[in-house]
């Protein structure tokens, strides 16, 4: 399944929309304008929230926690590596992915054990930022869009921090 993921334009804190094929809303994505580090709130289409998403401080990695409930679901760390862009989602069990992205940071490629899941690819030449977000049907969509945020928060911290 193909997601559009989009910034938007106007609003304090991070703000996105996700979409699917045909345009439906899926998915929001909420941020709150003042806080210390990224807390965003993952809500389904009713804006219901599913999950928070909050920048952990003060680690040698850039690092962020998805929570369910209040629980640790999952973490998304920035990995060391010269020439391209790489992170992990620590998922419960065996079954991390592996997401690896090129130099330019546009196009990235999510892989589970040896089978490439999923690919995000950044739309060029927009005024806000925007992915296309293909992923597996039989893949958990909810928690490889979280990371697609999270990549695109560190993104955009790495680039404010180069100014």
């Amino acid at each position: 399944m193909v997601y559009r993921i989009k910034e938007k334009f106007w609003g304090f804190g991070n703000n996105f929309s996700i979409t699917d094929t045909e345009g439906n809303e899926c998915f929001y994505v909420k941020g709150k304008a003042f806080s210390w580090g990224d807390n965003l709130s993952f809500q389904d289409e009713n804006k219901n929230e599913i999950a928070v998403i909050k920048q952990k401080l003060f680690t040698f990695k850039p690092k962020y926690q998805i929570l369910i409930n209040g629980e640790l679901y999952a973490e998304v760390i920035k990995e060391w590596s010269w020439f391209k862009k790489k992170f992990t989602l620590d998922v419960p069990g065996p079954n991390d992915y592996v997401i690896d992205g090129n130099f330019w940071s546009h196009e990235f490629v999510f892989t589970r054990g040896d089978r490439q899941v999923a690919t995000i690819s950044k739309k060029h030449w927009a005024w806000t930022d925007s992915y296309a977000v293909d992923i597996q049907d039989d893949e958990n969509h909810a928690a490889i869009l979280m990371t697609c945020i999270v990549i695109d928060q560190i993104l955009h911290d790495e680039n404010s921090s180069d100014d």
